[in-house]
């Protein structure tokens, strides 16, 4: 068992806190920057309709990256208090249950998909080829529901099983699967967006597979064993994944307020240019998204030991690194607005002008999405699930609604919809300040 837990028992230091957490940094943003080529290659090869229509269906398909979410984080953290109580058993007794949980929630939300998916799109009031689009690109996508959830989850705990280079790995190899994939079945095999979509199923199903292989051997920090059916396990987990899933969740609404908000003010352009820039802000929220998954462990691990100097030295750490690298970031992604458009849509495109503008506008978002992302992320591996969905909730979508509403009429249209993610995230993350001041003596960090 101690050479299981060699990265847990290392002295915490910003080297080895990195160590611990690049694999899971690399991991989400090429899992973004594969998304991001889905998106390009939909885009080139299609036509900004269809890149309108993978947008368009983004609250579906955030409903399943939202359940998967919470069981994954919320489940991760209650997993590794109990290693770190050094209850081992009954971890792997709930780490089972909690993927079997996973399959059985699959099941049910790839049937509700089929069944409402002519309702939810014919509501939208889209062109027919729009229409079209979303409903041959959402068809194909529902049939990996179970796959996409296991593989969320299978990467959180290949993590926290001290396997963070196999997740990275297993991301690496999706990516570049997902990446052949859309070369051959869009450009190649003709079938257009549907190829986009089964190219990316694909892509998620290796890491579940690879999770499920490694996880069936015995010598694993976290292994498959009979499992123990605890009503209390899953409603721990559920409560303590409440922040993904509400911030998944709300990502979807207010994605769909988004495009509502582009369609009014200029069209189904807005929708494309938004698509775009969506694009860009995600792959850079992914460096701050994979350092919280890759240090919650390690925080779970301190909490369940009740190891505060250890838990303090991360903390303050975290926010460091996170301060610099939000700055950075931003930096990078105003500068470099022109070519990371031009990568979506020509120049002379309306879709240009309107994606680059839009950009410069959105990127001061990343100045505080980072701290947001990992004082949620932190209360969720601290077992407080309240306190992150509360912070969750109130950025992603209190303050992303009033935004939308508000700052198009003060601001006099479409200057108050780039805006509106950057206002959002500014209140975010004074309330992410103060709560995490909030709880500083009780969970000593």
């Amino acid at each position: 068992m101690e050479n299981k837990l060699n990265s847990y028992r290392q002295p915490v230091t910003g080297r080895n806190i990195l160590r611990f957490a690049l694999p899971t940094m690399v991991m989400t943003v090429f899992n973004t920057f594969y998304t991001m080529v889905d998106g390009l290659f939909v885009s080139n090869l299609i036509g900004t309709d269809a890149l309108s229509a993978v947008n368009l269906t983004a609250p579906a398909i955030g409903l399943i990256t939202a359940v998967s979410g919470m069981l994954a984080t919320g489940g991760s953290a209650v997993v590794m208090k109990k290693m770190g109580e050094h209850r081992e058993q009954e971890a792997r007794e709930d780490f089972t249950l909690l993927i079997l949980t996973n399959a059985v929630v699959g099941a049910v939300m790839m049937a509700l998909g089929y069944t409402l998916m002519d309702d939810l799109l014919g509501a939208m009031d889209l062109s027919a080829r729009v229409f079209e689009y979303c409903r041959a690109y959402l068809s194909d996508y529902l049939i990996f529901t179970i796959p996409i959830l296991l593989m969320y989850n299978f990467s959180l705990y290949l993590i926290a099983a001290d396997k963070p280079t196999l997740s990275l790995i297993c991301t690496v190899a999706g990516g570049i699967a997902n990446i052949l994939l859309d070369y051959l079945l869009i450009a190649l095999a003709d079938l257009g967006i549907r190829g986009a979509a089964i190219a990316t199923g694909l892509g998620y199903s290796i890491t579940a597979v690879v999770g499920f292989l490694v996880f069936r051997k015995p010598e694993n920090l976290l292994h498959f064993q009979r499992p123990v059916f605890r009503g209390s396990v899953l409603l721990h987990a559920s409560a303590n994944g409440l922040s993904e899933l509400a911030t998944s969740l709300v990502s979807g609404i207010t994605t769909l307020l988004f495009n509502l908000a582009m369609l009014k003010y200029i069209g189904e352009n807005g929708v494309a240019a938004i698509t775009i820039i969506m694009y860009v802000l995600m792959f850079v929220s992914a460096l701050f998204i994979g350092y919280s998954y890759g240090v919650a462990p390690l925080i779970s691990y301190y909490h369940g030991e009740q190891d505060h100097q250890k838990l303090k030295k991360l903390v303050a750490f975290s926010i460091r690194f996170i301060a610099g690298a939000s700055a950075l970031c931003t930096l990078v992604s105003v500068l470099a607005t022109t070519p990371l458009v031009s990568i979506f849509t020509r120049p002379d495109s309306l879709v240009y002008g309107l994606a680059v503008t839009g950009n410069r506008l959105c990127s001061l978002a990343l100045l505080f999405v980072g701290l947001n992302v990992f004082a949620s992320g932190m209360f969720t591996a601290l077992s407080n699930g309240v306190v992150s969905a509360v912070l969750a909730f109130s950025r992603s979508f209190l303050f992303t609604v009033a935004s939308i509403q508000l700052l198009p009429i003060l601001l006099g249209g479409v200057t108050g919809v780039w805006l509106a993610t950057p206002a959002a995230e500014l209140l975010g993350m004074v309330l992410a300040a103060a709560l995490l001041l909030k709880y500083r003596k009780r969970y000593g960090y």
